[in-house]
């Protein structure tokens, strides 16, 4: 699959290119700020992943067909290696795909998420999302009070209102609600367990969320025996955002140690 993507930077061979990848319901737009940060010293490609943002749809939603995609993605631009960096879902792709195609992964950056099975979260997300009447909508603001009506944290309906256009025929979602909800099963999941990534990996987590805990961080020392651990204090799932400088200083402090 062909996927939408933003680029930043430019590629001069010097540093391996950076696959920032977002997590699930979000788009390459999330991760806007962080890459306008990191251009002047990368080249960065920033895809939406399949059923996400202008990225096609398809029925099928596990690891290795993101991973695939990803795959199909770097061929296409002529790298070698690259460093992904993934946030939440897109952390599994990444880690999937450090864990079947390693000689493609220089080094490896996850974002408050690990190689475990999650409980499934997102029923009242995707309640609230199908409960919304998108033809009776007149602009975000009132989307916005739709889904307050399930959805009581803010900066979880911005986040997913980064997704609402207007198209023709009235406002819609650019992710695919559908395939993702029957994937749900493939998402909470991680396959590859008995797999092992040998290279560098930087594992930044929030203290205040509960995606990476003691109970998941033997995991991640088991199939990612150099990995780095490195928390961000009162910082929640969406560190990135809600700590940017946090996350840029450990971020940036990795890289850099990688050229």
């Amino acid at each position: 699959m062909k996927l939408h993507y933003r680029e930043y930077g430019h590629y001069t061979g010097e540093r391996p290119t950076l696959l920032l990848l977002h997590g699930l319901l979000g788009s390459s737009s999330n991760w806007h700020s962080i890459a306008r940060r990191l251009e002047g010293a990368h080249h960065i490609l920033v895809p939406d992943l399949r059923n996400h943002g202008r990225s096609p749809h398809a029925q099928r939603m596990d690891y290795p067909s993101l991973a695939g995609d990803l795959r199909e993605l770097i061929d296409d631009q002529g790298l070698d290696t690259v460093i992904p960096v993934g946030h939440s879902m897109g952390g599994k792709v990444a880690m999937w795909l450090a864990l079947f195609h390693p000689a493609l992964v220089q080094a490896l950056v996850v974002v408050d998420i690990a190689p475990v099975r999650y409980p499934n979260r997102f029923a009242p997300v995707y309640q609230a999302l199908e409960g919304v009447d998108l033809t009776r909508v007149q602009n975000r603001r009132e989307a916005d009070r739709a889904l307050a009506r399930w959805l009581p944290e803010e900066g979880l309906r911005q986040y997913l209102l980064q997704s609402l256009v207007k198209g023709g025929s009235g406002w819609y979602w650019r992710f695919n609600l559908q395939a993702l909800s029957e994937g749900m099963e493939a998402i909470l999941d991680f396959p590859g367990e008995e797999r092992v990534y040998p290279g560098p990996c930087l594992f930044i987590y929030g203290t205040a969320s509960d995606y990476v805990t003691t109970d998941t961080q033997p995991a991640i020392r088991r199939q990612f025996p150099l990995a780095r651990l490195r928390p961000v204090a009162g910082a929640g799932h969406w560190l990135y955002t809600e700590q940017p400088e946090a996350f840029l200083s450990a971020l940036s402090r990795f890289l850099d140690a990688q050229s």
